[in-house]
């Protein structure tokens, strides 16, 4: 995860792992689209076609799913290829190389939090110091045990 921070706000992304992504996937020379699913996607069980290696499968659908803590425009495509991940075909290894080729063109996409937004200090206020404190108890007993 990288955290940029400038005056005006926080910017969050993941450019370096989704190349790395890619690279491992053997997607880095593909060429890039401009949307992670078809406008209609077709993908159903498939149960004609042949099953591929699922391991294989796998990896790339959490790959992926990795990305989607800074990438919500993946989480929907994602998301609907790793529903065939039981028994995954052609058809549905299309549709996730086809992410990887959204990927490689929005490299650099991400989260930007404005400095002005409100968000941060907006959900930290909701927390007070007694109740952080509680919390912060409970998350390391649990952890520790």
């Amino acid at each position: 995860l990288q955290i940029h921070q400038s005056p005006k706000g926080i910017f969050i992304n993941q450019a370096k792992y989704a190349l790395e992504i890619l690279k491992k996937h053997n997607m880095d020379n593909c060429y890039s689209i401009g949307t992670p699913l078809a406008t209609k996607p077709k993908l159903d069980v498939d149960l004609s076609g042949e099953p591929l290696d699922q391991s294989d499968y796998r990896s790339k659908i959490g790959s992926l799913m990795y990305l989607t803590s800074s990438r919500p425009d993946l989480v929907q495509a994602v998301c609907y290829c790793a529903r065939y991940q039981a028994r995954p075909t052609q058809k549905h290894l299309k549709e996730v190389k086809r992410i990887f080729k959204y990927l490689k063109g929005t490299i650099n996409m991400g989260l930007w939090y404005p400095k002005d937004s409100g968000f941060f200090q907006k959900h930290f206020q909701t927390l007070s110091m007694p109740n952080a404190l509680i919390l912060a108890k409970a998350l390391l007993e649990g952890y520790s045990s």
